[in-house]
């Protein structure tokens, strides 16, 4: 009798939003999770190709998974692996205190792991500054998103202060770039009124989170 797996302690979870039993981005998600590490160690050939053989091939054929939902990788202290998938269900919470603090969390992620699953950005002077060591902004969705902003001729850069700045405004209008979520821009308040170069930064955020949508829905 074969012996019952058992997941042991999480040591990494991946969330990655889906399309029609598809993940958009897939590519580039397993580009980073090829970078990520768990104990201190990259993940193996075998679970690389067992994650993306069962994306592609498995996944596809389920009748039980939920294909507009989000896919859940799980791999344990011992590189063991496993994956379900669940409704998508929208931050609740879009204002600039929420944003930075799920950006934190991703930042102490990425302590451990080497990548953060969610940056907190915005856009200066027509720039898009990421809000974290560009070591750590090597997701599947951050990857797409700059070089989306580089194709348009937007400057990238990498700020760790970001968050800081941010907590004082002095940073701009925030959003927060998400394998899960793609690009949430902040929840502004009912009364904003902006200048012309800020409107013209959101501008930048807005065509960023739209592709993102656009993306997923082109595969569905």
């Amino acid at each position: 009798m074969a012996e019952e797996f058992k997941l042991g302690r999480p040591a990494l979870v991946c969330r990655w939003r889906l399309a029609g039993r598809s993940v958009p981005l897939l590519n580039r998600h397993m580009r980073a999770l090829s970078q990520r590490r768990v104990q201190g160690e990259p993940l193996t050939v075998n679970l690389l190709g067992w994650v993306k053989q069962h994306i592609e091939w498995s996944l596809a054929e389920d009748p039980s998974a939920v294909a507009d939902g989000v896919l859940m990788l799980v791999v344990d202290e011992a590189g063991q692996a496993a994956m379900s998938t669940g409704a998508y269900e929208p931050l609740a919470d879009a204002s600039p205190e929420a944003l930075i603090e799920r950006a934190a969390a991703a930042r102490a992620e990425a302590d451990a792991t080497g990548i953060a699953p969610e940056l907190l950005c915005c856009v200066q002077d027509g720039a898009l500054v990421f809000g974290a060591p560009e070591s750590s902004a090597r997701s599947g969705t951050a990857t797409f998103i700059r070089q989306l902003a580089e194709t348009r001729g937007h400057a990238v850069s990498f700020d760790p202060a970001l968050p800081e700045r941010a907590r004082i405004g002095v940073a701009g209008t925030l959003a927060l770039i998400s394998d899960e979520h793609g690009v949430v821009v902040e929840a502004a308040p009912g009364d904003a009124v902006e200048a012309a170069d800020a409107a013209a930064d959101d501008e930048l955020l807005s065509f960023l989170s739209s592709s993102f949508d656009k993306l997923r829905d082109s595969v569905r």
